[in-house]
């Protein structure tokens, strides 16, 4: 074979070893970061609508709730889309001859739906329950960003199976008081602006997140007001203290029956609901009893 290859022609195919492995390696890292690219996520694409719906307007200006729209996001896997009844109970009185509405006067009187471009969109194999979520501790901005204030929706978030897992692994940097889950500007407990959290025995059959009460103002008359206007099941309980303690009392006596715990920083608040939620830690979730019981 002397006389047909010259002698550098094994460092030649040396080189070209290791240039075809550097070219894998190379191919390798780059679809890997398409794949997490907005091409392939469309992170903080705006998708076409056929009516140009402003959530910014809607949420942050007018003040309409989440719940008013996505009516289902508390009781189903899917957070729903609204009929263009939801649209017409204010649209029928404003803007009643606006150009940009006239796909949802269209709708409304041909009873056919507005076709929407779904901006969170998972794959088909994936199963997302918003019920479990929203009733576990975890706000709409957690996944969707602050849709207060965004003008035209767009994914503020990847969304891939990672990022889910990132979550569950350490969920505790995620949760809130379930009071405070439609709350955009949530931002957790600090040092100057502290949250305190009781938590009692629930009654059997009702969610593990009603059994916790938090409040941003110190455990007093005050708080124990505001508590019970936002979870009606700590009413009972501040009435029976405040029943049981003088008039002349000070305020910080009056919810006696519940022992708040103060919080300056979202991790440990996190895992202050991660127990009362009875939220399963990963090597709980890794059990064979989470599918097989």
């Amino acid at each position: 074979m002397a006389q047909i290859f010259d002698r550098s022609s094994n460092a030649l195919a040396r080189m070209s070893l290791v240039l075809t492995g550097l070219i894998v390696i190379a191919l390798g890292f780059s679809l890997d970061e398409l794949q997490r690219s907005p091409w392939v996520t469309r992170q903080g694409q705006r998708a076409e609508q056929p009516v140009e719906f402003s959530h910014k307007h809607h949420v942050e200006g007018l003040g309409i709730q989440c719940q008013y729209c996505h009516t289902s996001v508390e009781k189903s896997s899917y957070a729903g889309i609204p009929p263009t009844r939801t649209c017409m109970n204010c649209h029928a009185q404003i803007w009643t001859d606006a150009q940009m509405l006239e796909p949802v006067r269209h709708s409304w009187a041909t009873n056919q739906s507005i076709v929407w471009t779904r901006v969170h969109d998972l794959p088909d194999f994936v199963f997302f329950n918003h019920e479990i979520h929203v009733n576990k501790g975890i706000g709409c901005a957690s996944c969707h960003g602050r849709v207060d204030e965004m003008p035209i929706l767009y994914q503020q978030n990847t969304l891939q199976m990672e990022w889910c897992l990132n979550c569950h692994r350490n969920p505790a940097k995620n949760l809130r008081p379930t009071s405070e889950i439609y709350n955009m500007a949530w931002t957790g407990p600090t040092d100057l602006k502290p949250v305190w959290c009781a938590a009692v025995d629930g009654k059997t059959g009702t969610p593990t997140s009603q059994d916790v009460t938090c409040t941003s103002a110190p455990p007093g008359q005050q708080a124990a007001a505001e508590e019970a206007s936002l979870n009606p099941a700590f009413a009972g309980l501040h009435a029976q203290a405040a029943a049981a303690t003088s008039t002349d009392a000070s305020p910080a006596q009056l919810p006696a029956s519940l022992s708040y715990t103060k919080f300056t920083s979202q991790e440990a608040l996190g895992l202050f609901l991660v127990k009362h939620y009875n939220i399963r830690t990963p090597r709980e979730l890794t059990s064979c009893e989470v599918c097989h019981r």
